[in-house]
């Protein structure tokens, strides 16, 4: 029998993992909704052909209802999770959670105390874990291929364009609204170096802040929405280009769907640029997020890793360089290659997927974590889904150890810390 799933909001990562669950392959059914846009809310249920009796504008009104599924899917804004998810767990709903898990950490240590004490099985949706890529690379790294893993370094290239527009125009670019930037976008990566090195991390130190996308550096004669602006032209950021160019690309999916939600026409984007966020100058907006980050790892062990998030590139893959006792690998989320020290042989692994963008499901990570979810839920079995609650605690209490550290420019002893906001050492 099919796992029953209810979708609380039907936005972009909602309708995904909908998609996914409603596939063959994944041996679930959606059968309900809470969404409180209507133009959303219809859609889903249309798609999905829900009777009304499941389809809700609110998701307190669903919550009050007996149960009417297996699983919840959360995939409201950052800053709406715990209250639906604390909820649902006390209604006995497994619950697959979106990242990041809450905005602050006691919200977060709520949520895994309400799974654990409704009994419900919870995982949070740390995509990079399920790709075949990360699959692979970790069955190499515990393998022993390059020996005791060292040092790992990683980097986050978010992209100049996929910045402005999630992170300075957009729903993610002021942590009053959403979360900071490392808990908001990298605490996929936190918790992917986390997954990988294992063991323990001891202290953690980071770097980083809001550099360029400031009104100082607005230029001369700019104004405040990219369609008046008279040197548009000339800028990297300037909205009607980057937007006009996805039109043409007919990439409605993203990021058309989120300027426009629905006329995603050339007069439809017009508009959204004329009155709408994404319109707006990247030097005049309200964002206070940082553009560039740094942390440093230190594991037990002696072992180190450190991670790179910036706003200013061009390349479209994450890229990672790990350091072993007889050997190197390097990876770029489609292959992997592996340098042996006492040979000097290399050997590549291509672990490529037709379409590794976010858009086309994190390079699989997507439907591997909806696989897994489900066949866990299934199973009851925790351990067919590797980013249950207690890992993905684990990996945001490291990212909001950072986050303290980059604040208050210390390295944070995550011994102290855990105690501090656990009451565990």
């Amino acid at each position: 029998m099919a796992v029953s799933v209810f979708v609380v909001g039907a936005g972009n990562r909602g309708g995904n993992y909908s998609r996914l669950m409603a596939d063959e392959a994944v041996d679930a059914e959606v059968v309900g909704v809470a969404e409180p846009i209507e133009a959303r809310r219809e859609a889903f249920a249309k798609l999905y052909n829900l009777s009304p009796d499941r389809v809700f504008s609110s998701w307190n009104d669903a919550a009050a209802k007996e149960r009417m599924a297996d699983v919840a899917i959360i995939t409201t804004q950052d800053s709406m999770h715990e209250e639906p998810a604390i909820a649902f767990c006390e209604r006995g709903y497994d619950i697959l959670l979106e990242k990041p898990m809450a905005p602050t950490v006691d919200s977060c240590c709520r949520i895994a105390e309400a799974a654990e004490k409704a009994g419900v099985l919870m995982a949070v949706c740390h995509v990079m874990r399920f790709t075949h890529y990360t699959i692979e690379l970790k069955k190499l790294v515990d393998a022993g291929t390059i020996g005791e893993v060292v040092s790992i370094q990683h980097l986050e290239p978010v992209g100049a364009h996929h910045y402005a527009h999630s992170y300075v125009r957009g729903n993610w670019a002021n942590e009053a609204r959403s979360s900071f930037m490392l808990l908001a976008k990298s605490c996929h990566d936190v918790d992917w170096i986390n997954h990988i090195m294992g063991g323990n991390c001891t202290r953690i130190s980071s770097f980083g802040s809001l550099n360029h996308f400031r009104a100082e550096n607005r230029p001369e004669g700019a104004s405040d929405r990219c369609l008046d602006c008279a040197v548009a032209d000339d800028c990297v950021y300037n909205a009607k280009r980057f937007y006009q160019d996805a039109l043409d690309a007919e990439r409605f999916n993203w990021p058309i769907n989120i300027v426009t939600q629905d006329d995603p026409t050339q007069e439809g984007v017009d508009r959204a640029l004329r009155e709408g966020p994404y319109g707006r100058c990247v030097y005049t907006c309200d964002n206070d997020v940082v553009d560039h980050q740094v942390v440093n790892m230190e594991y037990d062990g002696n072992r180190s890793a450190s991670f790179t998030m910036t706003g200013f590139s061009t390349q479209p893959d994450r890229f990672t360089r790990i350091f072993g006792t007889r050997g190197e690998l390097t990876g770029d989320g489609a292959s992997i290659t592996i340098r042996n020290f006492l040979t000097e042989e290399t050997e590549v692994v291509d672990t490529a997927v037709a379409d590794g963008s976010i858009l086309g499901g994190h390079g699989g990570g997507d439907g591997g974590l909806a696989r897994a979810f489900v066949s866990a839920v299934a199973a009851q079995d925790p351990s067919l889904v590797s980013s249950t609650i207690d890992s993905a605690l684990e990996s945001h209490v490291l990212v909001f150890a950072a986050e303290k550290a980059r604040r208050e420019g210390v390295v944070v002893d995550l011994a102290e810390y855990r105690r501090d906001v656990l009451g565990a050492g």
